[in-house]
């Protein structure tokens, strides 16, 4: 297959004509979440931008093999090996067992994952049921001396890799200064080297998630999961490997690393990396007191939003930048792509209405290039979209009765909008069709619920509340949860939306 396709690579630091290792065929990896709490935007921002990639490569007529992975065990709260377990401290805090804490956030992850609009991966694999790969993968690095086993922990050796491998091939950082403004060991660690890390952890007593290993009773490191799990269902290379730019340094290095002592060879042609997202341009965190959560972008209650905005527009903005740009959340930004996403809809709707003529004004083939121009540079999605926006100034022409269009080209014109905004963008209308709230109110009483089976009576009382002032009661019963939509009309998110009122019940 030929095609005008470049990617940036993270690996060379350049822009590189897209050539997979097996044509037609594309294997791609991106790491996905770690399900002890509810997905945050960053981890949304990255899902949405691998889902346009996939969808790209997909309408290019590659056959894609998309893999994202759930991180269900063995992510220390620290990077290098400190702290808790996640999900044994969740686990703990609430008095039931971790797993228990996976399903609640999975659950999640894959409610939130349905209202973006995202589509599934292929093979959406978990580390717990991926142990055996990564002791095999251990007992392989090993085997080959580049990694050594202390008192039931097994690490991998940094320095003795370093010395006939590029260790910080990814970030391009200088090994030696890492090392210099690395914790000192102090004599206390276990560790030979400051930058090493762990294969296999040795379980403490207290510890519930565990198994047995050639080296005792523990249980993996993080990043073992991601090389274990891509290589086995993509071979020991193959094409993308994706995740978030705050992956790249600790993450991904780590995983280049132990692949190739394992097999000798490079995991990824291409590393894709999203970069970061800030809120009134100071970088989003729980710590400076400016992140939110999609349900509270969805319902407007967070004290930083004058409103809800549709799940649509929220992915519409996020497709307005491109994915290895900041994007900067702001009720401004905000407004103006809830703005654009109407217009660009509100012409969808007219293209059955138009009327054709023995002349077109338009060159449609034009357009469409430029589209396809877009997307092949390393899938450039705000040019692809404003190049989408004199679609709709040009039906809205013709339905004015400013412009005309043949046929042909009005057939051509169909085929844009199909491709390009509903397939490769993933847009979809939010028409104002009753059924339509049911399963977004479904979404957020799910939400409620979690926060209530996690003690954190101060959330759930909060999205009562909000729901309440957009017209929506909540009454918990035996059963579940119902809910009513009040008659009245109330501002917010639900009526920004276009959605009417309806009455229906939940299953939760």
């Amino acid at each position: 297959m030929t095609n005008n396709l470049v990617v940036y690579n993270t690996l060379s630091r350049k822009k590189e004509p897209f050539e997979p290792i097996n044509a037609p065929f594309v294997g791609m990896y991106v790491c996905g979440p770690t399900v002890y709490s509810d997905v945050h935007l960053g981890n949304c921002r990255t899902f949405v931008s691998f889902d346009l990639i996939y969808r790209y490569l997909t309408h290019l007529k590659y056959k894609v093999r998309y893999v994202r992975n759930i991180t269900d065990a063995g992510h220390l709260e620290g990077d290098r090996d400190e702290g808790d377990d996640k999900f044994s401290k969740k686990a703990r805090l609430e008095q039931i067992e971790p797993m228990e804490i996976v399903q609640r956030y999975t659950i999640g992850f894959h409610d939130v994952m349905r209202v973006f609009n995202t589509l599934p991966p292929n093979i959406e694999p978990t580390a717990t049921g991926h142990i055996a790969e990564q002791i095999e993968m251990v007992k392989e690095i090993l085997a080959n001396g580049f990694a050594y086993e202390v008192n039931g922990t097994v690490y991998f050796d940094v320095e003795k890799y370093s010395k006939d491998h590029n260790y910080t091939i990814l970030t391009n950082r200088n090994i030696d200064e890492l090392i210099a403004n690395s914790r000192d060991l102090g004599g206390q660690d276990e560790k030979k080297g400051r930058l090493d890390f762990a294969l296999w952890i040795k379980a403490k007593p207290e510890h519930i998630m565990r198994w047995p290993s050639p080296w005792g009773w523990g249980f993996p490191g993080w990043h073992i999961e991601c090389s274990a799990m891509s290589s086995k269902y993509l071979g020991d290379s193959f094409d993308i490997h994706g995740g978030g730019m705050d992956l790249a340094a600790t993450h991904h290095t780590n995983e280049i690393a132990q692949s190739k002592a394992c097999n000798h060879k490079e995991p990824a042609k291409y590393w894709l990396h999203t970069n970061m997202l800030t809120v009134n341009g100071t970088r989003m965190s729980k710590s400076a007191g400016n992140g939110f959560l999609p349900h509270e972008l969805f319902t407007g209650n967070h004290p930083l939003l004058t409103r809800g905005f549709s799940p649509m527009t929220v992915r519409f903005f996020m497709l307005q930048a491109h994915y290895r740009s900041t994007l900067d959340f702001s009720n401004e930004a905000l407004e103006a792509s809830d703005k654009g996403f109407k217009r660009l809809m509100n012409a969808c709707a007219l293209l059955p209405k138009l009327n054709v003529s023995d002349q077109s004004d338009f060159d449609i083939q034009l357009i469409s290039q430029r589209c396809y121009d877009a997307m092949n540079d390393d899938f450039n999605s705000p040019v692809a979209i404003a190049e989408l926006f004199e679609i709709a100034r040009i039906i809205n022409s013709v339905h004015d009765g400013k412009g005309n269009i043949t046929q042909s080209d009005l057939d051509a014109l169909n085929l844009l909008v199909n491709d390009f905004i509903y397939e490769v963008l993933g847009l979809k209308e939010e028409t104002a069709q009753t059924d339509e709230i049911g399963p977004l109110i479904d979404f957020v009483i799910n939400l409620r619920l979690q926060a209530r089976a996690s003690k954190d009576y101060a959330t759930s009382d909060r999205i009562r509340n909000g729901l309440l002032e957009l017209g929506i009661q909540l009454k918990d019963n035996k059963e579940g949860t119902s809910w009513s939509k009040q008659v009245q009309k109330m501002p917010g998110a639900i009526h920004a939306w276009g959605l009417q009122p309806r009455k229906g019940n939940s299953g939760a």
